[in-house]
């Protein structure tokens, strides 16, 4: 028998001891066999969730399918959210090496005051809806995290009971500007006493957009729910009990309006408004305004010129205008114009944010601040305050780390350089 083959055959006596076979003994299953406790407790299932989308499929099953659609769905085919998502994906990062990043800074200056993360929660309507502690949870969230939260003029809360929920926090107004004057004025002044120091005023909504998610479940505003989509919120008794023993949903904008939400919507939709309706809101208001919906270069500089201290870059979600401009992609331009007339104006970003990643990815682009809707509704839906304090986390985990790896240790060092996009269009 040559060497080799006697190589071959080479006795397990010869072997080392560790690659010799042998019966296993109990003692050596017993630690592999353990089978772990079903977690009943919310804060336990929650914490077990990394993402903002596995939050969104834990929404999913909780949420009756109308309100779960009114929030996860977008215009018509919903082309914009989900180009303004993939733009995220159609990015490379270019990472430094060998710097220093054993402690990394993620707070950021916004608006004349220190966000201790780069993100804060955009106004979303009827959030009572999609789940009970709603407009409470989101504010309390947001209060602990010493983030921005904004109140929408459709928030099922009004300003002073969120002023009141969150004392400390650091609480924005959204506002569908009408064209009767005193019912607006008298909105913006509730605003003003109750301690909001930014108004945020949205101009992207001439007409409502086609929804079509919305229809088809019967979800219409006010909120009418179909035999169909009252069954299948039957399948979601925690919901369902939530809903019918909390106070009925009520509007941040009806303390003091005795029509029906349908004609204040009619009213809130004004095709008529223009840039005079705009130097109208800044004398108005004296604290920070900033113009939401923003999706041309033209326009983001037209707005600072009539007063904007900050413009949101936004397609709103998605659901108004399909095959709209998407905000990440429309970023670097409106920060060139902005640098080359010498403005001070700061640029927010929404729309299709669903990770830490995505965050940092827009700041290296030059947004100075960015907003999550979808992502707050989910956590919200997943879990009620607890669920939005998971998705906080999650985003600031997933910043940190990106950042890390990136080699940047503070958000003012994130430039250009650290994103390339694939395939911008």
């Amino acid at each position: 028998m040559s060497a080799t083959t006697t190589g071959v055959a080479m006795s397990s006596q010869s072997r080392p001891a560790a690659l010799r076979r042998r019966i296993p003994k109990y003692s050596d299953l017993a630690p592999l066999m353990q089978f772990k406790t079903p977690e009943f407790n919310r804060e336990q299932r929650l914490a077990r969730v990394s993402t903002v989308w596995e939050l969104r499929e834990l929404a999913k099953r909780r949420t009756p399918k109308a309100p779960f659609d009114y929030t996860d769905g977008a215009a018509e085919d919903e082309i914009t959210l989900r180009r303004a998502r993939d733009a995220f994906k159609n990015i490379e990062f270019r990472p430094g090496i060998l710097r220093n990043v054993s402690s990394i800074n993620l707070s950021t200056e916004i608006l004349g005051a220190t966000s201790k993360l780069p993100f804060g929660i955009a106004p979303t309507g009827f959030t009572r809806m999609m789940q009970s502690e709603g407009e409470y949870a989101g504010s309390q969230a947001a209060e602990a995290a010493g983030i921005p939260y904004t109140l929408s003029t459709m928030g099922t809360a009004s300003i002073e009971d969120v002023a009141e929920a969150a004392p400390n926090g650091r609480n924005w107004f959204q506002l569908y500007l009408w064209t009767d004057r005193e019912r607006s004025l008298e909105l913006i002044e509730r605003a003003a006493k109750a301690g909001n120091d930014t108004l945020m005023v949205t101009v992207d909504t001439a007409v409502a957009g086609a929804r079509l998610r919305d229809v088809r479940n019967g979800m219409t505003i006010p909120p009418s729910l179909t035999l169909k989509t009252v069954v299948d919120a039957s399948y979601r008794p925690a919901w369902w009990f939530n809903f019918l023993t909390h106070e009925p949903l009520s509007f941040a904008s009806l303390n003091r309006y005795s029509g029906t939400v349908a004609d204040l919507i009619n009213s809130m939709f004004d095709p008529t408004l223009t840039f005079e309706d705009l130097d109208w809101l800044r004398e108005t208001w004296k604290g920070k305004l900033v113009v939401k919906g923003i999706q041309t270069v033209e326009d983001a500089r037209k707005v600072v010129a009539h007063g904007a201290d900050a413009v949101v870059i936004s397609n709103h979600g998605g659901r108004q205008l399909d095959r709209a401009p998407i905000p990440f992609h429309l970023l670097p331009q409106v920060k060139a114009a902005f640098e080359a007339d010498g403005s001070n104006a700061q640029i927010i970003l929404d729309t299709g944010i669903m990770s830490g990643a995505d965050i940092v990815a827009a700041l290296a682009q030059g947004a100075d601040f960015t907003l999550i809707g979808r992502a707050y509704l989910y956590g919200l839906m997943a879990g009620g305050r607890a669920g939005v304090d998971r998705t906080i986390k999650i985003l600031e985990s997933d910043i940190r780390r990106t950042m890390a790896l990136l080699g940047v240790s503070n958000i003012n060092e994130l430039t250009p350089d650290h994103v390339h996009l694939l395939d911008a269009k």
